[in-house]
C-alpha cells in the first residue's frame, strides 16, 4: 500500500532508449539510498560522477549524481537524481535496485508535483501551469504555461486575496470597536471604493478568458459545407497527409475528423465534418447532426462550397458566429467566382489561395504583443471560482442597507472562492483529478 511516508522514484526523462536517462528520488530515504548505491552523498546541488551499484555491490552504471536536501528541493523533501545511460536494460536494472531497498516504491502519476503542492512549494495554479508546460506544443501554449508555472497568475490572485482580507479587517474593526475613538469610521470611504475597483479588475480578467482558452486549447475551426465541396481535400492538404477519405461519392465523411496546425504560435484545430445535405441514410444523418453541433461550439467556421451561386446564409443554417466563405475548386474552368461572392477562393490541387486562407484564419487569433505577460484564466474551474468571487463582491457592495456583518460575510465568501483557484482552501476533491494529468516522473 502506498504511503506519503514512502520514498518514491521514477524515470523522469521520457522514452527509451536515449542518450541520458534521469531517475528522480524523493523522500526521507533518499540520502541513505544514494549513500548505499554511490558510496557517498555528493555535496548539495553539485553534480558528481559516481559508480552506481545495487545492494550487493555490483556496478550497474557510471553516472552523474545530484542531491537536493529538503526543504530546498522541488518537492520540499530530500531528493536526488541519477543521470545514467539511457539503455533499456540499464534503466531497468537501476529501477529494480531502487525497488529492492526498504521503504522505496515507484511513484504514481504526478506524485512528485503533488508532494511539492502539499509541502507548500507550489500552489494549484502553478501545478496546472507545469502540467501545461510539459504538454505545450506551440509558442503561445509555452508562454501561457510558463507564466502560470512561474507564479505570475498566482501573484495576481494573491494580491486580490490580500485586498479582500484588508477590507474584511477594516469592517471587523468597525463592528468590534465602533465605540472606540481611535478606530476610523466610515468603512465605505476606506474599503468600498477599492472593492468596486477589485470587482472591475476581476471582470476585466474574465473578459480575457476566451484569449486564455484559445492560447491553451487552440482555435477551434470547423470546415463545413455541402457534400463533395472539398472539405476533406482541404483537411488533407493542410495536414500534408491523408487524414480523411476523398472520393466523388457523397456522404463519405460520416464523423468529425480533425488535424492540429501551428499558426502564428497558436494551436489551430481544424475539424472536417459530414457534408450538409438532405439524406435518408441514418448514419449520415447522425454525421450531419454532429456537424451542426461542432459548428455551434466553434470559434470559427469555414463554409466551403464549389458553387459560385451558393446561398451562404442558407448553408450556415442556425449558425450565426464568425465564419469565412470559402470558394473551392477554382482551378476548374467551370468554376468562375464573381468578385465578392466569397471571402477566399482556393484550389487544393494548385495551391491557389491557400496562403490567403491561412492569413484569414490568422485574423481570428487573439493579438498578443511579443513579451507581454500572459496572466490569463485558462481552465473552467478558474473561471467558475472567479465568477463566484466577483458575484460575492457584487452582493457585498449591493447589501449596504443589510449591515456590515452581512457585507463582511459576502467578502469572506468571495475570498473563499478566490482561494479555491490557488488551492488555499477546500481543494481535496480536486487533487486526484489535477495530478492524474501528469506523467509518472513528474
Amino acid at each position: 500500500m502506498s504511503s506519503a511516508a514512502d520514498t518514491i522514484f521514477a524515470l523522469s526523462s521520457g522514452g527509451l532508449p536515449s542518450g541520458v536517462a534521469v531517475i528522480r528520488l524523493s523522500g526521507a530515504r533518499s540520502r541513505g539510498v544514494i549513500a548505499r548505491m554511490c558510496g557517498t552523498v555528493p555535496a548539495a546541488r553539485h553534480a558528481t560522477l559516481r559508480s552506481i551499484r545495487d545492494r550487493n555491490g555490483n556496478i550497474l552504471d557510471d553516472g552523474i549524481v545530484l542531491f537536493f536536501p529538503g526543504p530546498h528541493s522541488f518537492t520540499g523533501e530530500d531528493s536526488a537524481e541519477l543521470q545514467i545511460h539511457g539503455g533499456r536494460a540499464t534503466v531497468k536494472a537501476v529501477l529494480a535496485a531502487l525497488a529492492a531497498f526498504e521503504g522505496m516504491r515507484a511513484a504514481e502519476a504526478g506524485e512528485f508535483s503533488r508532494r511539492a503542492f502539499l509541502n507548500g512549494r507550489m500552489d494549484l495554479v502553478e501545478v496546472e501551469g507545469l502540467a501545461d508546460l510539459i504538454a505545450a506544443e506551440t509558442e503561445m501554449q509555452r508562454r501561457l504555461a510558463a507564466e502560470q508555472a512561474s507564479g505570475g497568475l498566482s501573484r495576481l490572485y494573491d494580491s486580490w486575496a490580500k485586498r479582500l482580507t484588508y477590507a474584511r479587517a477594516m469592517i471587523e474593526a468597525e463592528l468590534d470597536f465602533a465605540d472606540e475613538e481611535d478606530v476610523p469610521g466610515s468603512v465605505a470611504s476606506r474599503v468600498w471604493d477599492d472593492m468596486r475597483s477589485l470587482r472591475q479588475d476581476i471582470l476585466n480578467h474574465l473578459a480575457d478568458a476566451r484569449v486564455g482558452e484559445i492560447a491553451r486549447d487552440g482555435l477551434k475551426v470547423v470546415i463545413a459545407g455541402p457534400a463533395n465541396a472539398g472539405k476533406s481535400s482541404l483537411l488533407n492538404y493542410l495536414a500534408k497527409r491523408d487524414i480523411a477519405i476523398v472520393t466523388d461519392i457523397a456522404g463519405t465523411t460520416r464523423d468529425v475528423l480533425h488535424v492540429d496546425l501551428d499558426l502564428s504560435g497558436f494551436a489551430v484545430r481544424l475539424h472536417d465534418t459530414a457534408g450538409l445535405r438532405e439524406t435518408q441514410d441514418l448514419v449520415e444523418q447522425e454525421g450531419i447532426r454532429r456537424t451542426r453541433l461542432s459548428m455551434a461550439e466553434a470559434h470559427l467556421v469555414l463554409l466551403l462550397s464549389d458553387d459560385p451561386d451558393t446561398d451562404w446564409k442558407a448553408l450556415a443554417g442556425s449558425y450565426s458566429g464568425p465564419r469565412l466563405r470559402v470558394g473551392t475548386k477554382v482551378d476548374r474552368a467551370d468554376r468562375l467566382w464573381p468578385t465578392g461572392s466569397a471571402d477566399v477562393i482556393i484550389s487544393v490541387k494548385s495551391g491557389a489561395g491557400m496562403a490567403s486562407l491561412l492569413a484569414a484564419i490568422g485574423d481570428h487569433l487573439p493579438v498578443i504583443a511579443s513579451g507581454s505577460a500572459l496572466a490569463l484564466p485558462t481552465r473552467r474551474r478558474h473561471i467558475a471560482n472567479l465568477e463566484e468571487s466577483e458575484a460575492c463582491i457584487g452582493r457585498a457592495i449591493a447589501s449596504e442597507g443589510a449591515g456590515l456583518d452581512i457585507q463582511a460575510e459576502n467578502l469572506r465568501l468571495a475570498g473563499t472562492a478566490l482561494g479555491r483557484v490557488t488551492g488555499r482552501v477546500d481543494v481535496e476533491n480536486l487533487l486526484d483529478i489535477i495530478f492524474s494529468e501528469f506523467c509518472i516522473g513528474k
